[in-house]
């Protein structure tokens, strides 16, 4: 079952409930780019989107998560760990 999500996602400095609710998403979208798939299935599979229905949307779905998947990577997670340690 595919997790419901916002078409944008969060994009400020702070990890927001948001991000911990997705903390999986994220990590599917960096696995599927890691092993260089398509944008387009990514989004499809990922979030249910059909990139040829719904072309203005599933662009920007697909990359404000993948964006913020990589910003968790280089300082989200630092927050995430520090809010488990508390």
């Amino acid at each position: 079952m595919i997790e419901p999500f916002e078409d944008v996602a969060p994009s400020g400095r702070h990890l927001t409930e948001y991000d911990r609710k997705h903390v999986k998403l994220y990590a599917r979208l960096l696995d599927a780019e890691a092993d260089g798939a398509d944008w387009q299935e990514a989004v499809e599979v990922l979030f249910g989107i059909d990139p040829a229905r719904e072309p203005d949307r599933a662009w920007p779905v697909y990359d404000s998560h993948l964006r913020r998947a990589h910003w968790m990577t280089q300082s989200g997670y630092r927050q995430l760990l520090l809010g488990r340690c508390n």
